[in-house]
């Protein structure tokens, strides 16, 4: 999606508004705001302890903004507990992978189906014939993504034996399988060589093309986020220091000092 297209009046599909959080004495976020509009691939960057991951946690709602707002087509979102927000269309992985290591590469993108299915321990224990129904619709579901990611050949494998770069496309299968509006990517590159983030800037835009998906990516490695990115938006000591189009945000001076210092410093 290109700028001119952002900038058509289109409503954002997520808006956050002024958004602090304080942790005793830390400031770690500092009245951040910024759009992320529908099908856009957004690039979340900055130093250490620029405030990312807590921005991170604060959309997923593990953390409670102290205050400002954050919106999802118009509604806030801030009132909803973590294990909620997946029925709103909020999917995410995580930097440490996340995932159940005892259980089968099958059984873990099952379990990313629970937000879109509405059985309960009744229903299951009589075996009724909806829930048998939507039993065969999340086995098909699975079985679409492992082929999608190509995890076919080790989709009864358990996940503890599998090499780190399989285990985040399991997460990843895990994370689509709920059918998020957004997708929120923290550090997907990690632990990867270099031909695997290649492979997985190639994936992460192809998700973004195939399934009309809403990417926010918070991600270290320049390389990819400048590869991939329509929008980014950097941050340091908690403050949004510059926001554009990935060409702008590099040039950027103040992005250029908080990355490499500068003689003054």
């Amino acid at each position: 999606m290109t700028q001119a297209q952002l900038a058509q009046g289109t409503a954002p599909l997520l808006a956050v508004r002024d958004v602090s959080v304080v942790f005793g004495g830390i400031v770690a976020l500092n009245g951040v705001t910024f759009d992320m509009h529908k099908g856009q691939i957004l690039g979340l960057i900055g130093p250490n302890g620029a405030g990312k991951t807590t921005l991170f946690n604060c959309l997923s709602r593990l953390y409670q903004p102290s205050s400002g707002d954050i919106l999802m087509e118009g509604v806030s979102i801030l009132s909803r507990p973590p294990h909620r927000i997946a029925e709103i269309g909020i999917g995410r992985t995580f930097q440490n992978v996340a995932l159940f290591p005892n259980l089968s590469v099958m059984d873990n993108v099952r379990v990313g189906t629970h937000a879109r299915t509405s059985s309960d321990i009744i229903s299951d224990s009589l075996k009724l014939a909806w829930v048998r129904r939507s039993e065969a619709s999340v086995n098909r579901k699975a079985k679409e993504l492992l082929a999608y990611l190509d995890l076919e050949d080790v989709a009864h494998t358990v996940v503890a034996g599998l090499p780190f770069g399989t285990q985040k496309r399991v997460e990843l299968a895990r994370a689509l399988a709920a059918d998020p509006k957004i997708l929120l990517l923290d550090e997907p590159a990690g632990g990867l060589n270099h031909e695997e983030v290649h492979v997985l800037g190639d994936l992460i835009r192809r998700i973004r093309d195939d399934r009309h998906m809403t990417v926010l990516l918070v991600e270290h490695h320049m390389g990819l986020v400048m590869s991939i990115a329509d929008h980014v938006v950097a941050l340091n000591f908690g403050k949004k220091l510059a926001e554009g189009t990935p060409a702008q945000v590099q040039a950027n001076p103040d992005v250029i000092k908080a990355y490499l210092g500068s003689k003054d410093q």
